[in-house]
């Protein structure tokens, strides 16, 4: 089970951190990441991270996004700073791989002045 938390209204510029906490099974899994969608458009993949901390960017979000983890907490973050209007979206939290993907209920994160 997958719940995120963290999403809201914030201005451009602002910063908001995404919360996901997994539960189901001793271990997190080796492959999560954070995606996001609006409605109209696919869901893309935002930031993924392994077990191991190898760490993947969507371009858009490079510099400006941080994934990271807290095993003991069996949390997921997103760090988001100068955040855009064109960042707006539903955020979700997965975990595994394609196909075989599981997903959070999502988060809207709304940037606007």
């Amino acid at each position: 089970l997958l719940v995120e938390s963290g999403g809201g209204l914030v201005r451009p510029g602002g910063s908001l951190t995404l919360s996901c906490i997994y539960s189901g099974h001793e271990f997190m899994p080796d492959n999560m990441g954070w995606y996001r969608q609006v409605p109209g458009k696919q869901r893309e993949v935002v930031a993924t991270e392994t077990a191991a901390g190898s760490k993947t960017y969507a371009d858009s979000v490079k510099a400006r996004f941080t994934i990271y983890r807290n095993h003991n907490e069996h949390a997921m973050y997103l760090q988001m700073r100068d955040l855009e209007p064109e960042d707006t979206a539903i955020y979700y939290c997965s975990a595994g791989l394609p196909p075989y993907q599981t997903w959070g209920q999502g988060t809207q994160v709304t940037v606007s002045s």
